[in-house]
């Protein structure tokens, strides 16, 4: 499946671990609160808040969390949290989408900036990079759900455009418009999915050594940490022996 175990594990390796638990979910509530803010503050009728919604309840976080979220910002008590992408190059020149909420624009651009710098990386332009990803709806899936043809015939049905096996599971691709709509086909099909989000999918990726996965390792752990970050991606893979060596 192309990679799909290596990158995908790196992308969601910080939302497994317990350490960071606490840092997850106050990630996943400021969606929640910023996508009931934007629109309805019923997921029934508010797509990205139904998404939002789905995943905070993917990666286990309480009910009483995601209600609380949701009246904060009916409640009219919410900040005002700015969207902000930053784009930039890491180590080995590996290409990094940084997509950020914050409510102070000039302290997140600094920390960001000082971040990549710090790492052996370079802040750039926006759309230096972006160009190299696509922007599409991804829906993840245990091994259980089913068999690869199982799994391939529900996504073809629920009109999703790609789906990438292997024995730790099933990603299913989809239009960005239309995440909302494959994912709620799928459910009805396959069970409630581990993941459903929105992300850049790298076009082509390149794969790296021990030393250059290592920095990039921590560049991206570091851009992570940081509370103004929802989430950072970047077009490498790591081979099996290399990832056994981190």
């Amino acid at each position: 499946m192309a990679g799909h175990s290596k990158w995908a594990n790196i992308q969601h390796r910080k939302g497994r671990q317990d350490a960071a638990r606490s840092k997850l979910f106050s990630k996943l509530s400021k969606e929640i609160t910023v996508a009931a803010k934007m629109g309805d503050p019923d997921p029934d009728k508010n797509p990205r808040l139904r998404l939002a919604v789905k995943e905070a309840k993917a990666s286990s976080m309480p009910r009483d969390n995601i209600d609380r979220a949701i009246k904060k910002a009916a409640g009219g008590d919410a900040e005002s949290y700015e969207e902000i992408r930053y784009e930039g190059y890491g180590p080995n020149g590996v290409a990094i989408i940084v997509e950020a909420m914050t409510d102070n624009r000039n302290r997140t651009a600094s920390n960001i900036r000082s971040t990549f710098a710090k790492r052996g990386g370079n802040l750039g332009e926006t759309g230096s990079v972006a160009f190299m990803f696509d922007r599409k709806g991804q829906i993840v899936y245990p091994a259980s759900a089913g068999s690869e043809d199982e799994v391939m015939e529900a996504a073809i049905e629920a009109g999703a455009e790609d789906v990438e096996s292997d024995e730790e599971g099933h990603v299913i691709w989809c239009a960005d418009t239309d995440l909302a709509e494959v994912s709620a086909a799928l459910e009805g099909k396959l069970g409630e999915a581990e993941h459903v989000k929105l992300v850049w999918r790298p076009q082509t990726t390149t794969e790296v050594e021990l030393e250059a996965a290592q920095s990039l390792m921590r560049l991206i752990e570091a851009l992570e940490d940081d509370d103004d970050v929802q989430s950072v991606t970047a077009n490498f893979e790591i081979s099996d022996d290399v990832m056994a060596q981190l």
